[in-house]
């Protein structure tokens, strides 16, 4: 053994005589084959400890070449795999991390490195850790990385913040990805690079297709909506899922995302943009296959009070379904939330037909208590819902909005031009009648 390590000894000594004279000789290729040389032999002899020692060394030489440290880290991570345990192949990675810190011509190779070591500490059940180590590394900065290699690694980078709960982190750095970046025509012909332009390598075999990072995208934002309880935003992200042709083209896939753009488009508040995508859902031909939904979102459309109770007792096992379909549960305030959204939409509808209207009719026709219905409306005139003034001691709510003075002069102003019109219009026809007889009497 001991003479093993003798002749390793001696062998390596002389490659480093050899690379001495072709790095102060400035010859790229003979550096770089000197290096490779004493790496594939600390390699060859299972010397992991020499191997570390070596890439440091070589790394720290006086006036090393470039392109010598970047053969020296790339040739290094092929061995990685090969480590006989987990200590040295984290031993290794540490070592090559060191060594590229810091450098800017070998930073794609201290991204993947530092993503094997994140990836290994979370199978230790370090996620912390592992978020720590990812956001190191800006990879946007990257120019000559992939653009789907950094779009994967900042979504790596959000799972781990959305793992450990750091949803503030999260969204920071999921706005680091436009999703316009995923609209890119992916069919049409590459551009050769000119000359002086940075040449972007090519992504690992591991990376997944830009409408791959696409979907994995909208589902990590559906975690974090989630926790939020940003329910049009959800629904917003399903649909650009729904939206990708892999899964239009399989209706056992699109049809479980079709039947959670329904359900959380009724759970999200009443606004316009909700009211948009509500109507452009029920243009969708695909939504006759699940007529139930279709159903109920034309319900919604129609400007009719929805009983809440026959809507349960018909939607509660589909409601309850959703757990064993994609994305899973609706939530644990859904169910509560989707009563409210229904009492939303029959005071809407009510302020639509009525101009006043007593609070004891308006409880009944919300199936609701007159503390309740009183609730609800406060709490819709507070967000700005709709406009409506309560008078307490007489019971009655007034949907009217109120006008200023300004307003008020302007609605007389107008009526009385339109009176002026018809008075003008009147004396017209007067005038006309009269000279239609006068000249009937003279012939």
């Amino acid at each position: 053994m001991e003479g093993k390590n003798a002749n390793l000894e001696a062998a390596i000594d002389q490659l480093l005589n050899v690379e001495k004279q072709m790095r102060f000789a400035g010859d790229v290729v003979g550096t770089k084959k000197a290096v490779s040389d004493i790496l594939q032999l600390c390699f060859e002899a299972k010397d992991w400890k020499s191997l570390n020692e070596q890439i440091v060394n070589l790394s720290k030489k006086r006036g090393q070449l470039k392109q010598a440290v970047t053969a020296m880290v790339q040739q290094a991570m092929q061995y990685i795999d090969e480590a006989p345990d987990l200590e040295t192949r984290i031993e290794l990675i540490k070592t090559l991390n060191s060594v590229s810190a810091g450098k800017i011509y070998v930073e794609i190779e201290r991204a993947r490195l530092i993503r094997r070591l994140a990836k290994i500490k979370e199978e230790q059940g370090l996620i912390a850790e592992a978020a720590d180590l990812m956001q190191e590394v800006a990879v946007e900065t990257f120019g000559a990385m992939a653009k789907t290699e950094k779009i994967a690694f900042i979504l790596e980078q959000v799972r781990l913040c959305l793992d450990r709960q750091d949803y503030v982190r999260a969204q920071i750095l999921s706005r680091k990805i436009s999703p316009r970046v995923f609209e890119v025509d992916t069919s049409k012909e590459k551009k050769k690079p000119k000359e002086g332009d940075n040449v972007v390598e090519e992504p690992p075999a591991d990376i997944p297709s830009l409408l791959e990072l696409k979907r994995i995208y909208y589902e990590l934002m559906i975690r974090y909506y989630f926790h939020n309880n940003d329910y049009l935003e959800i629904c917003r992200c399903y649909k650009a899922i729904y939206e990708i042709p892999s899964i239009r083209e399989d209706p056992s896939q699109w049809i479980p995302v079709l039947r959670k753009i329904c359900w959380y488009l009724i759970l999200a508040p009443h606004d316009p943009m909700q009211s948009s995508l509500l109507n452009s859902t029920l243009e969708d031909k695909n939504l006759s296959e699940i007529p139930k939904f279709k159903l109920l979102l034309k319900q919604l459309v129609t400007m009719e009070v929805i009983q809440w109770t026959s809507l349960w007792n018909l939607y509660k096992d589909e409601f309850e379904n959703e757990k064993n379909m994609l994305g899973g549960s609706l939530g644990d305030k859904a169910a509560e939330d989707l009563r409210m959204r229904i009492i939303e939409h029959n005071i809407l509808v009510v302020s639509k037909y009525y101009s006043r209207i007593t609070l004891k009719r308006l409880a009944e026709l919300l199936c609701l208590t007159i503390q309740e219905a009183e609730k609800h409306l406060s709490e819709m005139v507070v967000s700005k819902a709709l406009v409506a003034k309560i008078d307490r001691p007489m019971g009655i709510v007034c949907f009217q909005v109120a006008k200023d003075s300004n307003e008020i002069l302007n609605s007389w102003a107008s009526n009385l031009e339109k009176l002026l019109d018809l008075v003008e219009k009147s004396c017209h026809q007067i005038h006309k009648e009269t000279m239609v007889h006068k000249a009937a009497l003279k012939v």
